[in-house]
This record gives structure tokens, sequence and C-alpha cells, in this order.
């Protein structure tokens, strides 16, 4: 801690928070709640990473907001420099970013004039103004002229080149970044140092907000172009706010982060923070990463190999790893999410709420990893013997890499290691190995845009049009409001695909995960002049159709807007089903289930949610039933229309993905299901028939996805499959379909015994053969190698004869070859002894499978290799003697 700024407020994190939203408040902005961590429809995200990054509809013109000014705390997460957390004062996983947010409405001069008042007004922040420093884009002298005007002295104004804000096709702009002097007790740099300065890389000036001033279009062909509609987007970290009001000279010494790391001292081996610096970069780690994977798990987010699972891992796994090294041995990252739950339940109450979920999930986690750990210190071990044996004097980067990759072991830990026995670290091709692998996630997402340029013409039409297919499928009177073709609003068309809005219509916009309503539009005379192929929500709400079109459309004339029912009525049997199948399984699976997506087509539904674990065939089993009981119980569905608190009231619920406006549809199935949905449905669950599931399966990390189907396409489903099963029982010549079963189990209990009886014979034939291979030993250099090619033998086989070569010591080296048809298989197995002067299996079979046309490796004493070549084993033999002869 430092003494701090004399008479400045000493705040909360919830009481800067809520000081920052209730500020906008009062200006008008709506305040937009913090959205799940998890992005939705945005594959150019693994996380969402920022307060703007939940508002690119909005600055794409692609949805009108309600409010055009809008405010938010965002929690969210950047992976990009995980390896700097815990050494630096300020690097974070997870961190929340407060902003405000103009889309089209207020530009640069109110923006910086509240900033400044939210920042020197004693009533909200009441800092003093001569420690604020602003840089400025030097092109921008509107910024400048601005801070000038609300009382910034010129001196505290610095032109930097760098600040325009880019990210490729899209809103851009310049931006200002607005700087906090701490004081010369943070002064690290000599004063003639070029970073020495309120914008440069330093400690001193503490970077708190960035205002960007949206004005250009990143169009594709690369130029710059004047917005139609110029927007604001501000960031500002409340942790760096924080410790500034704190009087903390890192974020860790602040209430988001002190609770965490002072839990950790009691589970340490009588560590404490703040006494030795590396014990504190373990501190600072464990806390950071306990709150990134508490928060994220809460969201949906669970452990895996691959995206965010593996982000999830990767932290679980440095935290544990550093908490190793301050002696904790037990699991304990789990015990620490109900602390991360109680420093945020003031803005976030569901992480406390979801606290069992949580801990059992890292519980889980740190289980599985001690055991890998042991296996990881293990193969570290092994690296620096084998590296010492060699004669080198480090550990490759690429087995460095491995290490940390597969094992969770940082760099520090593996030259930690190696340091004890004179080993270096070659951290050159540590880092060409971690930046292969930032490079391959980068690509993952490269194929698509982060933010689409602003579409202009369908945000200026603004007129009603109003939904009305809840009550009729057919429309008489619709008049044609507009006419979108080629980018233009026409009063009439009839080019091949146009876009239209009409006054009212019974079409249903894809919205929810439920698909499009399909139809056609008569003339006066019903004459079809159009089919509707989709429609979807233009920005200001109105459903807009995209239409094939056979006559010519005049803006301003009525048309008869006609659904088809039959389609409609096979969506909302789906849809309404997805309702049931989503209680159903909180029912079973436990409440943390949540939805991750979902698609309603007339044929099948899908429908995916986050659980921890593959779904067991009873509970599937149990989950289907529960879904059928509620439809044979012939229960209506009912509809009422409310706000958003009274329908929570009602035991409604929500999800993360969507935004709610004022009113709200809340769908009730009896007391069995109540949802927030705008989606259509049945009127009572017996006109959904029958519900059948036909797979479970894993889609991502924590995703689970089931796929099922409804009334005629289930019945047509159990139909298909009750065929199925009388052909199996036919051919199984079974009289009763009951009687299946016992058939085949007895028809595997005999398919055991053969194949036992098989084992048994192939290890005859092969220990016969293996008599007269291992009495033929020859000499290759300094070795001796029995080589052999095993006829009618499995791997299995292979090696039971390498652990009697080992037990016997019939050589230095054995090489054994099988193969049949299109399949061949090598093992090489190398004695103790020669292992200590170099010669290891994996190198040895990596150079000889190409003979069978095919790869393979494994460990020192022994390695094995498959192919699809066994006409070249006797290749593999000569060329095994021929490696060995020159060693």
């Amino acid at each position: 801690m430092f003494k701090g700024d004399i008479g400045m407020k000493t705040l909360s994190s919830s009481q800067i928070r809520q000081m920052f939203l209730d500020f906008f408040q009062e200006k008008g902005h709506a305040i937009e709640p913090s959205a799940s961590l998890i992005p939705v429809d945005d594959p150019t995200l693994l996380w969402i990473n920022s307060g703007v990054a939940t508002m690119k509809k909005y600055f794409d013109g692609s949805v009108v907001p309600k409010n055009p000014r809008m405010t938010s705390s965002q929690k969210s997460i950047r992976t990009n420099d995980i390896e700097n957390v815990g050494k630096t004062p300020r690097h974070h996983t997870l961190f929340e970013m407060l902003g405000n947010f103009s889309v089209g409405d207020y530009f640069k001069k109110e923006a910086i004039a509240w900033a400044f008042e939210l920042l020197t007004s004693p009533k909200w922040f009441g800092w003093d103004k001569d420690k604020l420093y602003m840089t400025v884009y030097p092109k921008d002298t509107d910024a400048k002229k601005y801070w000038e005007a609300v009382g910034v002295s010129p001196d505290h104004i610095i032109e930097i080149e760098d600040n325009f804000w880019d990210i490729g096709q899209g809103p851009s702009g310049p931006d200002s970044e607005i700087f906090y002097d701490r004081g010369a007790d943070f002064d690290e740099l000599a004063p003639d140092d070029p970073e020495n300065y309120p914008g440069g890389e330093n400690d001193r000036w503490l970077e708190v907000w960035n205002i960007v001033f949206s004005q250009f279009n990143h169009t594709p062909q690369d130029t710059y172009e004047p917005l139609p509609r110029k927007n604001i987007d501000t960031g500002m970290g409340l942790e760096r706010v924080v410790s500034i009001f704190q009087h903390a000279r890192t974020n860790f010494e602040t209430d988001l982060f002190l609770p965490m790391i002072k839990k950790t001292e009691a589970f340490s081996d009588h560590k404490k923070y703040g006494v030795n610096k590396q014990d504190d970069v373990a501190f600072r780690i464990i806390a950071d990463h306990a709150r990134a994977i508490t928060v994220a798990i809460g969201d949906g987010a669970l452990p895996s190999n691959v995206g965010r699972g593996y982000v999830i891992r990767r932290l679980i796994r440095r935290a544990i790893v550093n908490g190793q090294r301050l002696g904790i041995n037990a699991s304990f990252l789990y015990k620490l999410a109900p602390v991360v739950g109680e420093t945020l339940k003031s803005y976030y109450p569901k992480v406390l709420e979801q606290r069992e979920y949580i801990e059992k999930v890292i519980r889980s986690e740190e289980d599985r990893f001690n055991e890998t750990l042991a296996d990881g210190l293990k193969l570290l071990h092994d690296v620096i013997a084998d590296t010492k044996a060699e004669s080198k004097n480090e550990i490759d980067g690429p087995t460095a890499f491995k290490l940390y990759d597969t094992y969770g072991f940082p760099y520090e830990l593996t030259k930690e290691e190696a340091s004890e026995v004179g080993l270096d670290v070659d951290r050159q091709g540590f880092e060409v190995e971690m930046h292969k692998q930032k490079e391959r996630a980068r690509n993952a997402r490269s194929g698509a845009k982060s933010m689409g340029v602003q579409r202009d013409l369908l945000v200026k039409v603004k007129e009603d049009s109003e939904y009305v297919g809840y009550d009729t499928l057919d429309v008489k009177d619709a008049k044609l409001i507009d006419i979108v073709e080629n980018e233009k609003l026409v009063s009439e068309s009839k080019a091949d695909t146009i876009e239209v809005i009409f006054d009212k219509t019974p079409f249903y916009a894809e919205m929810g995960g439920q698909v499009a309503d399909r139809g056609v539009i008569l003339d006066e005379n019903g004459d079809k002049v159009a089919d509707v192929i989709d429609v979807q929500h233009a920005p200001n709400g109105q459903n807009i159709h995209t239409i094939k079109t056979q006559e010519s459309l005049v803006k301003g004339q009525q048309y008869h807007l006609v659904v088809d029912k039959l389609f409609h009525s096979r969506v909302e049997k789906n849809h309404t089903a997805t309702h049931l199948l989503d209680q159903s399984l909180r029912n079973v699976l436990g409440g943390h289930t949540q939805q991750a997506g979902s698609l309603v087509e007339p044929g099948y539904l899908r429908f995916d949610f986050n659980h921890f674990g593959q779904v067991t065939d009873e509970d599937l089993q149990k989950v289907e039933q529960m879904v059928n009981k509620q439809i044979f119980k012939e229960i209506d569905v009912k509809t009422v229309v409310t706000d958003p608190k009274t329908g929570k009231k009602m035991g409604a619920i929500a999800l993360f993905s969507e935004k709610y406006g004022d009113k709200v549809r809340v769908v009730s199935i009896g007391d069995f299901s109540v949802e927030f949905c705008g989606g259509t449905h049945v009127k009572n669950t017996r006109d959904i028939g029958l519900f059948k599931i036909v797979s479970e399966s894993g889609v991502g990390a924590g995703i689970r996805r089931i796929e099922a189907v409804t009334s005629k396409d289930a019945f047509k489903l159990l139909n298909t499959q009750a065929s199925e099963l009388k052909q199996i029982s036919d051919s199984l010549k079974v009289t009763q379909l009951k009687d299946v079963p016992t058939r085949v189990e007895q028809l595997q209990d005999e398919i055991k015994n053969l194949k036992a009886k098989q084992d048994s014979l192939e290890a005859k034939l092969a220990g016969q053969q293996a008599e007269s291979v291992f009495n033929h030993k020859q000499e290759a250099g300094q070795s001796t190698i029995i080589t052999g090619i095993i006829k009618d033998a499995g791997m299995d086989q292979l090696r039971q004869l390498t652990d009697t070569w080992r037990s016997k010591g019939l050589s230095d080296v054995l090489v054994l070859g099988t193969g049949s048809g299109q399949k061949a298989n090598l093992v090489v197995a190398v004695s103790d002894n020669k292992i200590k002067d170099g010669i290891k299996a994996g190198d040895l079979i990596k150079s000889i499978a190409s003979n069978i046309k095919g790869g393979g490796g494994g460990r020192p004493n022994m390695a094995q290799a498959g192919g699809k070549d066994p006409s070249g084993l006797d290749k593999a033999m000569k060329a095994a003697i021929e490696w060995l002869g020159n060693k």
C-alpha cells in the first residue's frame, strides 16, 4: 500500500461500478446488463473481450437500439497475455470494462465533457484535474479543442500518432486516452527515458479510460469513408480505477483480489503476501485465475482440450502449479469459488447461486490434474535424465512447450527444475512453439468479420409494422410500405429477389432459434405475385420479407399474405417441445443446465445445453419420458404479455443471449415450464403428439446437443426402428422381438470365447516362431540385434514376446514385425544399457516405419508403429540393422 492522494474518496469496487452507471443513467443512458462471457452468434470471438463486443449489432446498423445511449459494466476475458498475469501490476485474465456508448446520438463534445465531469466533480469521482492527462490523435483538432474547453491545460494534452482505433473492416476512428498521474512514488524510469510520459510504458501515468470516436467506415476496399451515423465507444478498466480509489500499488491490493489472496495464504505453507517477490507472483496468479474460472464456469464454460475449454483447463493448471510453489499440495482452488462470489455478489449474484456446481467442476479438474501433474513431473525428470545422458546442456524448446501445453508446466517451473541439475532451457524454441499455437487459435477465427460495415439504409425505415401471426396466418389487407432493391428504396419492383415490409404481417421472422415462416403473397384477384423465402428483423424491428417475385409489386398497394400452415404448425410443435425438453433437462441433470443454442425446423429440433460430463442413457430416457408425460397430460399452453420484472416474479427463465424490451411474452406450460419467449407455440401439449430423442452428442467444450423429432416424424422414426428390429430378429432366427437382447448377449459370449481361443492359438504360434527368431542374434556396430517377422500375430503377441526378450536379456535391441492384408505392425525394444549410450526405441521406430508406409513413436525403451504395407517388413528389418550399425 502507499499513502495515495490526501482527501481522495475511498470507495469499494461495487460503489465505483454503481457510481459510473448512475452517472450515465442521469445523462439519459440505458443501463445494459453484463452479457455472458460466452459470445452468442459471433464466431470472431472466443470470449467477450470488451464492452463494445456486445454492441456490434448496434454499431454496424443491423439493429437499432431502443435508446441510442447505453452504459454497462461488462465482464470480459482476454487470453493473449496469460504469461504476464501475476508478474505485472495490471495484467488480468478476467476484468470488468465500464463503458458508455452512443449510437448515432451525441459525439465528441458531450463525450469529453461528461468524462471530465465524472472524473473531477465532487459529486462523482472527485479527482484532482491537475492529475489528469489526455492523449489525442494529432489530426483530431476537435478533441483537443473540447478538452481545453472543459478546463484541461494544453500541456496536459499529448498528441500521439497511435491514437486511432481500427480493427479492420467496419467502424473506426480517432480515440482519446485519459491517464492519472500516481505521483513520483511510481516514477521508476529515468527522467530522460523515452517512455517517461503520459501514454508511455511506465507505472506513474496510469491509463484509466479510452474514448473512441467512431466516425469512419473502414471499407472492404481499404478506404475510410465518413460514417452515416457517428458513434461513441468508451472503456474504463474497473480494476485500475479501484486501485486508485483504494490507494493500492497494484490492482491486486484491492477488494477485488485481496480476499482470494488472504484465503490462499491460509492454505499455503506459512507463506504471506508481500514478503517474497516470487511468492507474490504465485499469489496473484491464483487470485486472478480463480476469479476468471469461477465466473467463466458460471457462464457455461467447461474445461476441455479445445477452444474456451482449453483456456479454462490451462488457467486451472497454472493456478495449481503456483499453489504447489506455495506449498499447497492438496486440492484448494475450488474453495476459492465462493470467495470470488462474495467479491462480485453486488452485481453478479448468480456466481454465488451456482456455487456448488462451480466447485464441483473445479474440484473434478483439480483432482484430474493432480494425477497428470505426477505424470508430468516423471516426464520432466526423464527429459532431464535424457538431456544429461546425451551430454546436452539445455532442454529443447519443443519439449519444454509440450510440458507446458500438455501438463501445465510454466516455462519457469521447467527452468527451475532443470537449473537444479545444471541445465538450461531453450527459451527461443519455446517461444516459437508458443507463437505457432497462438497463430492456430487466431486462424481458427480469422474467416469471419469482426464487425460489419455500417448499413444505413434500413436504419432510416421507421414505419410501424405489426406482427399478427400469433392470432392469424392469413392477412388479406396488408399494405406494402417499403421495397428494397439493390440497397435502394424504390416505389415499384419486379426484380428477381427483393426485400419488402408490410404494415402488418402473419409471417414470423427468424428469432430465438425458430426458423422464419414460408408462404406466398397474392394480389387482390387471388393470383400469386411472390414466394416468401425468408423473414428477418429489420434494424428497427419490423419483419422484413425476402421474396422471389413473379409479378411487379407496388408500394402503397394492399396484398394478401398467406403463411404455409403445415410448415408453421410443424415448427410450432417442435418449438413447444424445446420448452419441455429444456425444463426436463434441468429437472433430471440439475439446475446448472443452461440453454446454449437451439434450432427449430419443421422436420426436427436441435437443442444445445451446458453440462459437465456425458449424459447417460438412463438420464436421456428419463428426459424423454418426462417430456412425453407432459404431452400426454394435455396441458394448455398459455401466453401472457407483461414486463420483464413481472415475468421474472412469475418464475420465467431468461436467457443470457436475449435482450428483453419493455414488454415480454411469458409462455407457461402448466406449472412445469415458464419461459420468456417470442416464438409461436401449440395451444395444448397434446398437439405435439409424441416426442422422440434421435441423438445426444458433445459439440464443444461442455456443450451437449440433443436432436429430436415430434408428431409424425417421431412416429415415422419409431416405425423405422421397429422395422429394423424385426429384420434383426429374423436374421437371428428369434420368433419374438422381446427375445432379441437375450440372443444378442448369447452371441457376444460366443464371440468372446472364440476370440480368447484365437488369442491363445496366436500366442502359441508366436511363441513357436519366436524360439527360432530369438536364436538369430546379429552384430550391428557396437550392439547386438534380433529381428524377425512373426506370422498370424497381433500387437498383443508382439508385446508379450518383447517382455520375454527383455526378461532373458537376449540382445541389446529387438525389432519384431507382423502383417496381413493391408495392415502391418512393428515393435522396437532397447535394453537399459543401450539407452544410456543414446540409443532410443522411439528414434529407431521413426527411421524404419516409412518402409511399411506408416509412422509411430514411443518411449526410449519401447516403441511401436503401424502401417499399410506388410510387404515392406523385410526392408524395415534390414533398415533397423543398418541404423544400429551406424550408431
